[in-house]
This record gives C-alpha cells, sequence and structure tokens, in this order.
C-alpha cells in the first residue's frame, strides 16, 4: 500500500502543472488570435449598460465596426470599448465585474 502512495503522488505533481499550462495556453491563443479586441486600459469590465440589463453582445452576435461591445469602469469613467471590425462575436472571454489589464483579450469577432 504505501508504494501506490508513493506513486500516486508523483503522478499528481506531475498534473498538477500540465493543467496550469493547459489553462494558461488559450488566453495566450485569445490574444494572439487576428480577431481578439484587447483591453486598453487597467479596469472592470461590464458586459450591459446597467446590472440587469441585456448585454451589449452575446456569442452569435452579429457587430457592426464601431458598434459598443462592452464598457470598462476605469477611475469612476465608463469607457465604451467599441468593436474595431465588423464581424460574429465567437467568443466572450470575461465575465461582467471582472477586473481586466491593458492588453487582455476581452472577446473574439471573425
Amino acid at each position: 500500500a504505501p508504494a501506490a502512495v508513493t506513486v500516486a503522488a508523483p503522478v499528481a505533481a506531475v498534473a498538477a502543472p500540465a493543467a496550469i499550462a493547459a489553462a494558461a495556453m488559450p488566453e495566450a491563443l485569445d490574444a494572439d488570435h487576428p480577431g481578439a479586441v484587447t483591453s486598453p486600459m487597467v479596469g472592470v469590465a461590464y458586459l450591459s449598460p446597467e446590472p440587469g440589463a441585456a448585454p451589449f453582445v452575446a456569442v452569435g452576435s452579429k457587430v457592426a465596426q464601431g458598434q459598443t461591445l462592452l464598457l470598462i469602469e476605469a477611475m469612476k469613467t465608463y469607457n465604451q470599448i467599441k468593436a474595431p471590425r465588423a464581424g460574429t462575436v465567437t467568443r466572450v472571454l470575461i465575465e461582467s465585474g471582472m477586473p481586466v489589464e491593458y492588453g487582455e483579450p476581452l472577446m473574439i469577432i471573425e
């Protein structure tokens, strides 16, 4: 029985870093995606104009260039983040109320 514990512990130790690396990978890939919309500032992202309201866009939404996608609140100012190009929202990478960093991918528009 002690041998099984010895074998199981290294397997778990190896699996954990692999899981962490796998979890970090999609974000890195999203940032390099040609349709990535990245945050122009540090702040708190909001997907709808006010609490309880429908989001500006959702996965599957067709958007026009310049259309508001979300808001980022920075220093008590709500900044509209607009679509850099027309297309379809294929992924929303953040949740409403989530802090975002400069350059962080927010959405994918294809």
